[in-house]
Formats: C-alpha cells, sequence, structure tokens
C-alpha cells in the first residue's frame, strides 16, 4: 500500500509503504480490504511495518480506495504509531 503523499511521486526516490498480506490479526493497525476495494481476495494492510523503497520497485497499480477506506487507514496509522487523532 502506497503511503506516501501524491506530490512525493514525481520529485522522491523513495516511497513510503506499508505490506498487504493475507494473515489476518485483527488488530487496530490493520484495515480490512478486499474483493470490494479492487483486490483480488481479502486481506489486510498491516500497518504496523511502514518502510521506505526505492520508487523503481512499483509495478502497477492494483486498486485505488474510497475515501472511507483511507481515513480507516489514516486511525490505523496514527494507532500504530501512538499518535492523537
Amino acid at each position: 500500500m502506497l503511503l506516501s503523499r501524491d506530490e512525493a511521486y514525481a520529485v522522491r526516490e523513495l516511497v513510503t509503504i506499508a505490506p498487504v498480506t493475507t494473515r489476518v490479526r485483527g488488530i487496530a493497525a490493520e484495515v480490512t480490504l478486499g474483493p470490494d476495494d479492487g483486490l483480488p481476495r481479502p486481506c489486510v494492510v498491516n500497518l504496523d511495518t511502514l518502510t521506505t523503497v526505492p520508487k523503481q520497485l512499483l509495478a502497477e497499480r492494483l486498486a485505488v480506495l474510497s475515501p472511507g477506506r483511507v481515513r480507516a487507514i489514516d486511525a490505523a496509522i496514527a494507532f500504530a504509531l501512538g499518535l492523537e487523532v
């Protein structure tokens, strides 16, 4: 899952991501995704594991999330980092 702001993709060589996995732990730092979001099967984005990777490793866009899912991801990031929302 790409987490960097849109403007960063044009000028940065590194982008911030969170892994998407089928291993569901049911914790507040996860957001459930699936076919309704344009992904092939049920999974979660794990916001406990934020990392930065070279932009050149990105291959193709799989989905664009709804504003509601983006808000859920924002809340999970805040939880994972101990930030007040």
